[in-house]
């Protein structure tokens, strides 16, 4: 059937095929422009995760808004005239910008401490820097040792200040998650409506609109506010920092290196395809048939509306991969054919090209997507998209390649292979020798790789440090690196503690030692109010402290802020005496509303009975366990409080990423085993063997595990850029194995000669896996010269997974196939 489509439509209609492909290719191509690439929070977080609830709840409830932080070292003295003139004109620049809700900097921060007033005193005007009104040696001291300030809004050693931009919340996009959330409630409980449901697209089409404008106007807003702060570089270093500066930086690098990168691949690419192949129409083809493939598979993805994220941006590399290896065989196999039947025609040569590779083509196609099926397996929808996207694009791919190459090749006249390079680097031929006498060396090469994967494998940790993702000499690490160590920390964690109603509190501790006649009053009150001043008892405040204090006692942990950091500032500005109940209402009565933002409202919450601690932990330091970190506190907090584990739980962006990797780790590494098993399954299909599909997965294991084993020997955690890798070697390496296995049964076929046959399938097959790998390795190679760390890692264990791959299929596989006798 095969051979009368490409007779009878596709041979004789070629030019008719090629204006439709070009169309196609055009049209979509056009439409790739339009893809989106998103590296917010949004991407990187699972969409059922009851986490993400709760701090989208935790967000609203004590309004905190996203925030970028800015690090200044001026030239001169922080608290020099010039200085505070330099923080005073960022302050106004910055609130000049329309997304910029206010700015915190040593300048407009309530100084409790410096006045030398009484706490009565302070509420009746709280001193400010600005004021000028505090000593600036007090104000030093304050800032230095202050719990509020120290390694907060000053380094310890005075030279550096953070200031804190707030920025505006986009009211309309919460207000649309929140419908749809409880839309889709309905919909999983199949209690949605006709006109619900069609109420739910349209508020799916809005949040995808508005999650557009919304990431145009943070990425204005980062270039805006990097153009007001290279106004000031003269003054001193200067630094911006947070999540959202990140995840745009995160885009721009990726961008970056895909158009970069991409062209200098391309580059190389055509340089080694001529040094190989030394005729230009086979440089030509495969990148006219790459393009294609790539312009073809971007348009969908654009049309599909999927979003390239952070996960997914390695998508056109792999493509490449898988299309030039497509077209490499199908070159291979044609010249090959020229020169054993020179004598018939090029419409004889083409079909009998594609109806050879057509068969082992395919089953490369359906177990590379087997390979990229443990990615759809995940919770996280850009992981999903991800494997949905690779099971596409390598499908284009194969469709692509087999239309083009007999379209473009049917015009043009046979011609003689170039056998140069063959000639003067015949390195499959070596390698078969190779194999042949040194057969079982090759096979305790392999014992060694598998042992040093293991152990590999059990020290591989599961991290993501966004300060590892950038070369330590680029701006972004050098900002992320002085806010880590100097003012306090990078990645935020959220620890609410959850109090009883008060009477119960009241019950319980209701003891008459240690209160005065003020306190036992306050508490009768309590019983018939519920103001928020009644809600500060001694019990929560006693509370509050020890969970701050247990919190500040980690060692992975940076700056701790909570109320108690209010109780300990009420402590120095009372003598050293504990400010009561009775005063801490009067605080949180009379603290204006303004400073009550600042220091009250991110940490109490009276009207839920919760008390928050938000934590930030270093990203940089290299001993951090994040998930160790969270499970220690969940387990040791509650005991040291003596309150249930419920009351305490433990929330943000710390959290909901841990979960994203967790996930991402469970799909991918945990589920390798189910992945081989449906490889296993193909093999069994496609060879009718079991010893040959045993033999066939020792090439996809070995390359799996030594680049598993080299990221743990070498410590390059499992993160959110990485852990698709295993993945990927997967796909890499059952290109090669079905493709020399296939050729090998076909060779023994012929002369029943197991060294033969490997001989045979070395200089024939054996050439295209060789140019594959020598292509990509050497394309991909430039990746190291870029700042996106990731990037590099992607270039180096791809080269890596191609290696062992080839190395595998070429020596440990006609060993053992001869070994056992498989064909017998």
């Amino acid at each position: 059937m095969l051979e009368k489509i490409y007779k009878n439509f596709i041979f004789k209609y070629s030019r008719v095929f090629l204006v439709f492909i070009l169309f196609i290719t055009v049209f979509l191509g056009y439409k790739a422009f339009s893809l989106k690439i998103d590296a917010s929070s949004d991407t990187l977080i699972l969409e059922n995760d009851k986490d993400l609830a709760y701090h989208q709840l935790l967000s609203k409830r004590y309004k905190t808004p996203d925030f970028l932080v800015i690090a200044y070292s001026p030239n001169d003295k922080l608290l020099s005239e010039q200085s505070r003139k330099t923080i005073r004109n960022i302050t106004n620049d910055l609130l000049s910008l329309e997304k910029v809700q206010s700015v915190n900097s040593i300048l407009n921060v309530p100084l409790l401490e410096s006045s030398g007033k009484s706490l009565g005193d302070i509420l009746e005007g709280v001193p400010l820097l600005e004021d000028n009104t505090v000593d600036f040696l007090d104000a030093k001291r304050e800032f230095l040792n202050s719990p509020l300030y120290k390694n907060n809004l000053v380094s310890p050693d005075f030279k550096t200040t953070a200031i804190l931009v707030n920025l505006n919340e986009n009211l309309n996009l919460y207000d649309v998650r929140e419908k749809l959330k409880l839309l889709k409630q309905k919909i999983i409980s199949k209690s949605i409506t006709e006109e619900e449901l069609d109420i739910y697209d349209k508020l799916s089409a809005d949040l995808i609109n508005i999650r557009d404008s919304e990431r145009n106007i943070q990425t204005s807003l980062i270039k805006d506010t990097r153009s007001i702060l290279n106004k000031y570089k003269s003054s001193g270093e200067i630094y911006l920092g947070g999540i959202p500066m990140i995840a745009n930086d995160v885009v721009s690098f990726v961008k970056n290196d895909l158009k970069v990168f991409g062209i200098s691949i391309l580059i190389f690419l055509v340089i080694i395809l001529f040094i190989i192949f030394r005729q230009i129409r086979w440089v030509i083809l495969p990148i006219i048939t790459c393009f294609f493939s790539v312009a073809i598979t971007s348009g969908l993805f654009s049309i599909f509306d999927w979003e390239v994220t952070v996960i997914s941006s390695n998508f056109i590399s792999l493509q490449l991969i898988l299309t030039m290896a497509i077209t490499i065989h199908l070159i291979v196999r044609y010249r090959e054919l020229i020169i054993n039947k020179n004598n018939i025609s090029q419409d004889k040569l083409l079909l009998e090209t594609v109806l050879q590779m057509i068969k082992p083509c395919f089953f490369t196609v359906i177990t590379t997507i087997a390979g990229f099926s443990s990615l759809i397996l995940s919770d996280l929808l850009p992981v999903i998209n991800f494997g949905w996207m690779m099971s596409l694009g390598v499908s284009i791919s194969i469709l692509v390649t087999f239309l083009i190459f007999p379209i473009l090749l049917i015009e043009l006249s046979k011609l003689q292979p170039n056998l140069n390079f063959e000639n003067k680097f015949n390195f499959p031929e070596l390698v078969a020798k190779f194999s042949k006498k040194y057969g079982t060396l090759s096979l305790l090469a392999a014992l060694v790789i598998l042992i040093f994967s293991l152990v590999g494998v059990t020290k591989l940790k599961v991290e993501n440090s966004f300060i590892d993702y950038f070369k330590a000499d680029t701006e972004i690490s050098k900002g992320m690196i002085v806010i880590d160590e100097k003012l306090g920390g990078t990645t935020i964690l959220d620890v609410t503690l959850d109090f009883e109603n008060p009477n119960a509190v009241k019950e319980e501790n209701d003891i008459g030692d240690g209160f005065d006649e003020f306190d036992d009053l306050f508490m009768e009150m309590e019983e018939e109010s519920n103001e928020p001043k009644y809600w500060f008892t001694d019990y929560k405040m006693t509370q509050i402290e020890k969970l701050h204090d247990y919190l500040n006692s980690l060692d992975q942990t940076g700056k701790v802020l909570s109320f108690a950091t209010i109780l300990k500032i009420g402590r120095t500005i009372n003598n050293g005496n504990s400010l009561d109940s009775v005063q801490l209402g009067l605080l949180y009565e009379k603290l204006p509303q303004e400073y009550k933002e600042v220091i009250v409202d991110p940490y109490i919450s009276t009207e839920n009975n919760q008390a928050r601690i938000t934590l930030r932990v270093k990203d940089s330091d290299p001993k951090l366990r994040r998930n160790e970190l969270i499970n220690k506190i969940k387990n040791e907090a509650p005991d040291i409080l003596q309150v249930e584990p419920s009351n305490i739980k433990l929330s943000n962006i710390l959290i909901l990423y841990n979960n994203m990797l967790q996930s991402l780790f469970s799909s991918q590494i945990l589920t390798l085993g189910l992945v081989v098993l449906v490889l296993f399954s193909m093999f069994l299909i496609l060879f009718k063997s079991l010893k040959v599909s045993i033999i066939a997965l020792l090439p996809n294991l070995l390359s799996i595990g030594s680049v598993l084993g080299i990221m743990g020997v070498f410590s390059i955690p499992l993160d959110m850029m990485t852990i698709t890798i295993a993945a990927i070697s997967m796909g890499i390496a059952v290109d090669n194995t079905i493709h020399y296995i296939f050729r090998h049964k076909m060779e023994f076929k012929k002369n029943n000669n197991y060294e033969v046959a490997m001989f045979k399938t070395h200089t024939s097959i054996g050439y295209a896996l060789y140019y594959t790998t020598l292509t990509i390795i050497m394309g991909f190679s430039i990746l190291v010269f870029s700042n996106f760390i990731p990037s590099i890692y992607f270039g180096l264990l791809t080269s890596l997974a191609m290696f062992i791959a080839l190395f595998a299929t070429l020596t440990i596989v006609p060993k053992l196939l001869a070994s056992f006798k498989v064909y017998s």
